[in-house]
């Protein structure tokens, strides 16, 4: 298959005004100047001017595992019995035919970090995931790509208000610590050969490791800061989710190497940690030489919507290839797994959009979006 006649943006820092992407068994085999592109008498799909780019990825979502239309039925994302729950896996809880995912792959959004929600201080694994498919199985990406966390007013609502801990931000800090800490004493007993087992351990070996980053769920500029302390002392890679209030630390933040994953950005705030919601932030952070990540926190804003803000983040103040990378390489390095999507390279997968016109403009649609070589839309 190819396509041709677009404006290519690779977001590996190449853009060719008549692009092409070619493409076989689901991998990018080749790409540049239609000029230079090899004869080819295969498929062709012309984009007529328009804008071809990786297929967009949000890092921290929902989808799937809070379905669309659906009321408590579908919501399977909180398991809101213990504060501290690495053992689950949000893939278990995904359902492929949620409507939410054929409408957020049409918008060209082709991957998402599906994760379990904010109530328990530590909620379970998040997974990279390909939204298109009928088996959750054959839709993963990489599972684990991250562990949840999450800190501030979400879990001292789900249980502080209940007379059940963490009523604290303190206590909500020490659950995060005892259950990391326990991992590493269990980590020290297997690596001795002991005969042990335990799943909620077993599930922080990665964190422990470094093999996957803490996504960790906060907002206030304090509760970010506790984020990355616990990190730190741990020595484990981690992400900030959502980071509203992170604009006040940001000459602090930068001294650390980490993606905030910012949003959503849109409507009414919600809660008193909200209130400082704003477009404005993910350019903020990337001024002082972060590179954030933008989040629509589907099923909190529609999926297919992750243009859009992106979009809103340029009207304030974001610079427009930045914005690009924050819907596609940069979420895809949060979620590890930049090797396979978030730009267009030679052996990626063939997760391809394509714009009717700038991704950011309000009257562009996409033209096709195709999933590991395969057509959704």
């Amino acid at each position: 298959m190819r396509i041709q006649n677009g404006i290519l943006l690779t977001m590996e820092g190449e853009r060719f005004e008549n692009g092409y992407v070619d493409f076989e068994n689901g991998k990018i085999t080749g790409f540049g100047d239609c000029k230079d592109a090899p004869a080819y008498d295969g498929e062709v799909f012309d984009a007529q001017g328009g804008y071809i780019l990786p297929g967009l990825i949000d890092a921290h979502t929902h989808i799937g595992i809070g379905e669309e239309g659906l009321r408590w039925e579908g919501i399977d994302y909180n398991e809101i019995t213990d504060p501290v729950t690495p053992q689950l896996r949000a893939m278990d809880g995904f359902n492929p035919f949620d409507p939410a995912i054929e409408k957020a792959a049409a918008g060209g959004v082709t991957t998402a970090g599906v994760s379990p929600g904010s109530a328990n201080v530590v909620g379970g694994q998040i997974a990279a995931i390909k939204l298109h498919g009928n088996d959750v199985s054959k839709m993963v990406l990489k599972a684990p790509a991250a562990m949840k966390f999450a800190l501030g007013e979400n879990p001292k609502n789900c249980y502080g208000n209940h007379d059940k801990a963490p009523k604290t931000r303190m206590m909500s800090a020490y659950l995060m610590r005892e259950a990391l800490e326990k991992a590493k004493r269990y980590m020290a007993k297997k690596e001795k050969g002991e005969d042990v087992y335990d799943a909620q351990c077993e599930a922080l070996i990665p964190v422990l490791k470094r093999e996957i980053p803490m996504h960790v769920h906060s907002h206030r500029a304090d509760d970010i800061l506790t984020a990355v302390r616990i990190a730190t002392e741990f020595n484990c890679r981690f992400c900030i989710v959502h980071a509203t209030r992170s604009e006040r630390i940001a000459d602090v933040l930068a001294g650390y190497d980490f993606i905030p994953i910012v949003g959503p950005s849109l409507g009414p705030a919600s809660k008193p940690e909200t209130m400082d919601v704003s477009f404005a932030t993910a350019g903020a952070l990337r001024a002082k030489g972060m590179t954030p990540a933008i989040t629509t926190d589907h099923d909190v804003q529609p999926l297919w919507l992750l243009p859009m803000f992106a979009a809103m983040c340029v009207r304030e103040g974001m610079a427009e290839e930045d914005a690009l990378k924050a819907i596609t390489i940069i979420p895809a390095k949060a979620l590890g797994v930049e090797d396979r999507v978030g730009s267009i390279a030679v052996g990626k997968d063939a997760d391809i959009a394509v714009f009717s016109g700038h991704p950011f403009h309000y009257l562009t649609k996409t033209s096709a979006v195709f999933i590991d070589g395969e057509r959704v839309k």
